[in-house]
Order: C-alpha cells, then sequence, then structure tokens
C-alpha cells in the first residue's frame, strides 16, 4: 500500500490534473477528517464510473484527480481500484431498500406488496446493471473479504423482504407451516435470477418482466394459501 506524501497527511494534490492539466483547488481538510475525504473519493469514483459506463476505463489516478487529491491518499482508504469500485457499487445499492420500501408503500395485502417489492428490485437492477454486477453476480473471489452475508442482505433490501414476509405468514389465508426465511430466500432467488438473465441476455425474447413477475409470485404464492 502507498503511504501519504510527506508534506500533507491527506495528500491533497492541487497541481496534477489527470492529463498533465490542473486539478480544481480545494480546501484542506483538518486532522481527524479523513471519513470526510473518503467520501468525497467515494463521490468522484461513482462520477466517474456513471459517466464511463462502468469500471473498465477507470483509474485510481484518474480518480484521485477528480476527487482533487493524490493518487496515495486514494490508496489511503481503498486497497486498490476494486475495493473503490465495490464501495461505489455498495453506496448507490443503499438506494434500493429506499426504491423497495417506497413501492410498497400504502399497500395493505402482503401479496401485492411482495408483487411490488420484486418490480421495484428489478428494476432498479436495470436500472443500474453494471452495479449490479459488481456486487451480486461476480465469483466469491473477485468480492473483498469483508463482503458478510449481513453486507449482502442490506445491498439485496433482504430485512425489509424478510418483514414483508413475515406478515404474509402471519395472514389467515397462508399455511401454518411455510418458513419465513425460506420463504424470502425463495423470493429472492426469484427477483435475483430474472434481473440477471435480462441484464446478461436481454435479447433471449423474454415477455414483459412485470408480467413475468406477476405470474410468478401467483404461482408461488397460491402453493402457500390454505385450501
Amino acid at each position: 500500500m502507498l503511504s501519504p506524501l510527506p508534506d500533507d497527511q491527506y495528500g491533497y494534490d492541487m497541481t496534477a490534473g489527470p492529463e498533465g492539466g490542473t486539478s480544481a483547488a480545494r480546501t484542506r481538510y483538518r486532522r481527524g477528517e479523513g471519513a470526510r475525504l473518503r467520501e468525497d473519493i467515494l463521490g468522484a469514483a461513482s462520477r466517474l464510473f456513471f459517466e464511463q459506463g462502468g469500471a473498465d476505463g477507470m483509474t485510481m489516478r484518474a480518480v484521485a484527480a477528480a476527487a482533487g487529491v493524490s493518487p496515495p491518499a486514494v490508496y489511503l482508504h481503498f486497497a486498490d481500484k476494486d475495493e473503490l469500485i465495490f464501495a461505489v457499487c455498495q453506496g448507490l445499492f443503499m438506494q434500493l431498500d429506499d426504491a423497495v420500501e417506497g413501492a410498497a408503500a400504502g399497500i395493505d395485502d402482503p401479496i401485492e406488496a411482495m408483487k411490488a417489492r420484486a418490480r421495484a428490485y428489478v428494476h432498479f437492477g436495470l436500472d443500474h446493471p453494471d452495479h449490479y454486477r459488481v456486487l451480486f453476480m461476480q465469483a466469491p473471489g473477485n468480492q473483498p473479504g469483508h463482503y458478510t452475508p449481513d453486507e449482502v442482505k442490506a445491498s439485496a433490501a433482504f430485512g425489509h423482504l424478510m418483514d414483508n414476509v413475515a406478515t404474509l405468514t402471519g395472514d389467515p389465508r397462508v399455511r401454518n407451516d411455510v418458513d419465513p426465511y425460506e420463504l424470502a430466500l425463495d423470493c429472492w432467488a426469484f427477483v435475483h435470477g430474472l434481473t440477471s438473465l435480462l441484464i446478461t441476455k436481454p435479447d433471449f425474447g423474454w415477455p414483459d418482466a412485470d408480467a413475468m413477475l406477476n405470474g410468478h409470485f401467483d404461482r408461488m404464492l397460491s402453493g402457500l394459501l390454505k385450501r
């Protein structure tokens, strides 16, 4: 890991731009405000990620220039480009929970709420396919070691899905032998699989995604109802 520049704790670079130009001047944070610098770096990396349509064309030097700092300052907070890109994608997917909850707001029927959440999940993934690939479609060895199951659940809005399932299994229409956790996994497995296929095989000839979701949940949830 590179060390910070010897004359600047936070590695601010006021002279070297990405192509030999000049970086925009910025206010240097005081000692102990490294968390703010980390957020600045993440913000710059997020902008570049969107502008370039993914991570392929990004470099740590370009991110540093966009943030107005030196490359060693970036390495103080992120070990390498993969870790930085993963943090960018994980940060954006914290918004997924808001999108899913907003879609289900005001829907009293837990089955219809489940469908609304599923639609919001799929559309969010399709709106951010590059971020989705980084978080959910890579081999385990290509993900940071700190990406724990709890972080996976947070990225996938799994907590509120469990809340929805708990309400659903408490509905008097539903059988008493349904395991809430297994049902939540069933629901997530379907929406993830559909999202992944729509991202990687867009020309396969899929029917309308919302219609597929509605049909799937009608069939799956009908098996949960009491006869």
